[in-house]
């Protein structure tokens, strides 16, 4: 694999760089998803397009599909601060997240899968699949299963960029990986009043800090405890002076959970929770309730599939354990249709700095794309001989 690699690694920074220069929103991909088109059709394949959507899909091989490989190409509205020479050329909007890393990456798997395809025939069909919008929930994975372009897959891969896990390792877990994400917004309404009379009118203030507190708490007494399901608010406003009770109100936040079943049931159970807490304060309330995107739960076979490709590429130690998140991610709609797992590919130097993601400082390690090419091949090739046995 290494020679084959090496013809195509300069080539994968520079094509890397020139995406990052040139980011693109959620379903606007469409500068990013010609870019890769391209570059396929100069190998002599033959990309799909996402039918009304960015968005692009290429086979490599023949025969059985033996598994899917997906990256997201989407950017987001982040201004950048790296001062690098191949910053962001549009203003407020970055990669700030690695998909130009992960689409580079599932680039060069396929370039790589068809060079070694066209010496020695593979037996045996891989899918990579270039998705949109993965930041914008419920997620481009929805297309892309409404697209068919799962159907007759066996299993499917993902990585994510880790700004906490050092160049040369993956970190990976079996079973939940990342939390589903909910989005929760409530408008309450009454008729205001002073603060010196409040058994006047509905105390809307009071209410909402009710609703505030009181969600969560009966939420947790309802679930498992170790699902996991959090509701945190991120907004509330209301008010306009320290002596009027207002008439309006507006709060908003987020419910996560790691357990699919337990989602499903806290979803339903979260409206009727917070008209309860509400009710006794006389107000209107009006509850809109986003479902975002379930969990990615991680399989025990392909994790291990690819725990084992990862030691054999970069080393018996470069395999590990990493904490669930409870960020979402819609690569969680494929693993419902088809078994998988997502690893997260190291970034961070050895030795250096710790960024975050979403942050506008983020800045990866370029070597990361030449190890998450090496261990996606290898998981290719595994498959392929499950596949062909």
């Amino acid at each position: 694999m290494g020679g084959y690699l090496h013809d195509f690694l300069e080539e994968l920074i520079e094509f890397r760089r020139d995406i990052h220069r040139n980011p693109e929103l959620s379903f606007q991909e469409f500068q990013t998803t010609e870019k890769i088109a391209h570059r396929l059709r100069d190998a002599g394949l033959r990309p799909v397009y996402l039918p009304g959507y960015t968005g692009v899909r290429v086979d490599i091989g023949e025969g059985p599909i033996a598994a899917a490989f997906r990256a997201d190409i989407d950017a987001l509205p982040v201004q950048e601060q790296t001062g690098l020479a191949y910053s962001s050329q549009t203003p407020g909007v970055m990669h700030a997240c690695g998909h130009d890393i992960h689409l580079t990456v599932m680039l060069g798997v396929a370039l790589l899968l068809d060079a070694m395809n066209k010496t020695k025939p593979l037996g045996a069909t891989i899918r990579v699949i270039f998705q949109p919008s993965e930041e914008q929930q419920p997620g481009g994975a929805l297309e892309v299963i409404r697209a068919g372009w799962l159907k007759d897959v066996p299993r499917a891969f993902a990585l994510h960029c880790d700004p906490k896990v050092d160049v040369g390792k993956i970190g990976t877990r079996i079973g939940a990986i990342t939390s589903a994400s909910d989005t929760v917004r409530i408008r309450l309404d009454g008729h205001g009043g002073h603060t010196s009379r409040p058994h006047l009118t509905e105390d809307l203030i009071f209410a909402m800090s009710q609703i505030a507190v009181n969600v969560p708490a009966v939420l947790s007494r309802r679930t498992d405890v170790r699902s996991g399901v959090l509701v945190v608010w991120g907004q509330i406003e209301a008010g306009v002076a320290p002596n009027a009770i207002p008439a309006t109100g507006f709060m908003a936040g987020t419910m996560r959970c790691l357990d699919a079943d337990a989602w499903y049931k806290a979803g339903q159970m979260l409206d009727e929770v917070v008209e309860q807490v509400a009710a006794p304060y006389g107000l209107s309330v009006s509850l809109e309730h986003e479902r975002g995107v379930p969990p990615v739960v991680n399989t025990e076979a392909e994790t291990t599939l690819i725990e084992n490709a990862a030691r054999a590429e970069l080393g018996e130690d470069s395999v590990i354990l990493v904490e669930q998140s409870m960020g979402g991610e819609d690569f969680s709609w494929m693993l419902q249709e088809v078994p998988g797992t997502m690893v997260r590919l190291g970034t961070r130097a050895q030795g250096g700095e710790t960024f975050d993601l979403h942050q506008g400082d983020y800045n990866p390690q370029e070597e990361a794309i030449g190890n998450g090419v090496r261990v996606m091949v290898a998981a290719a090739l595994r498959s392929i001989a499950l596949e062909t046995a």
